[in-house]
């Protein structure tokens, strides 16, 4: 009797042990999610005069996995990107070029002393794409130009002596002059008795005048040498994006109004009837499983643990 009790008991165990089997497959249904590679950011970003095309540089070293490269459509000023290559270059251990910077500053003076005072003879330069190096001033590319012009007004007077004159009479005295190219408007006059009886008029006469002058000067210059960098085994990506450019949004009619209650089926933005069995997301289904497997060994243990309290 004790034996069969024993073999009951052990056959219930083995009962329980695949049940724990498929709670743990049950568990393990859903694998892991892969790993996402870390994201890779530009080193220089060169856009094309007229905006069709964007190339995107990423220096990336040994351990930086390419697949972190974005390369997603996007929008910016008006265009519409796509990823249409994407260029892998063997970056030398150093690299090194000619480059040529252009300068300019403003200048309040043409003076050629004055100018060379604003350009140091030496600068140093980081180009966009990452290279350095000092670079030597160009002395033949030197210029100066007008950078504006301002205009000025100033008052302008003048003073006229007519003798000889009969009597006090201003019909004798001119109402306007030209002094210099200015023309003058008679403002007030003054008389003086000469010894046999006639009269001086002493007239003023005053004006505006308008000048212009330069407001400042604009100097350029060139800046020529050598760029290098040392790239340490780096690999250079090339993405190169073509634009095209975004039509204006065509204006709404007031019939063209989609109805909210006409879903497209195929649209992952319509609603969900709570009501349809198939739209119930798998990880609901797959959670439904473990706690079965759960309920189905409680109740297992269960009866294992009664049957061999009665056998005894």
């Amino acid at each position: 009797m004790k034996r069969k009790t024993i073999t009951h008991a052990a056959r219930l165990l083995c009962v329980l042990a695949l049940a724990m089997s498929l709670t743990t497959a049950a568990f393990a249904a859903d694998p892991p999610e892969p790993a996402q590679p870390s994201p890779c950011y530009p080193t220089a970003v060169t856009r094309s005069e007229d905006g069709g095309e964007i190339r995107k540089m990423y220096d990336l070293g040994p351990e930086d996995d390419p697949a972190g490269i974005p390369r997603s459509d996007f929008e910016q000023e008006g265009y519409h990107y796509t990823l249409t290559d994407l260029l892998k270059q063997e970056l030398p251990a150093n690299e090194s070029r000619q480059h040529t910077e252009t300068v300019s500053v403003p200048s309040q003076s043409k003076d050629m002393g004055a100018v060379l005072a604003l350009l140091p003879q030496t600068k140093e330069f980081i180009t966009e794409d990452g290279l350095a190096g000092t670079l030597a001033l160009k002395l033949d590319t030197v210029k100066v130009e007008v950078a504006g012009y301002g205009s000025s007004t100033k008052s302008v007077t003048a003073t006229r002596t007519y003798p000889g004159l009969a009597d006090q009479d201003t019909q004798y005295i001119p109402k306007s002059i030209s002094d210099n190219g200015h023309a003058l408007t008679l403002q007030t006059v003054s008389w003086q008795t000469e010894g046999d009886g006639h009269f001086t008029a002493v007239a003023s006469y005053s004006g505006s005048a308008t000048s212009s002058y330069v407001k400042g000067y604009t100097v350029t210059a060139d800046y020529a040498g050598t760029v290098s960098r040392i790239n340490l085994n780096k690999i250079r990506y090339v993405a190169i994006f073509e634009g095209t450019a975004l039509e204006p949004a065509p204006t709404e009619e007031p019939g063209d109004t989609p109805n909210p209650d006409l879903a497209d089926p195929t649209d992952p933005t319509a609603p969900v009837d709570p009501a349809d069995p198939t739209d119930a997301p798998t990880g609901e289904k797959n959670s439904v499983l473990p706690v079965v497997a759960v309920v189905v060994v409680v109740l297992l243990g269960g009866g294992v643990f009664y049957f061999i309290k009665r056998r005894r």
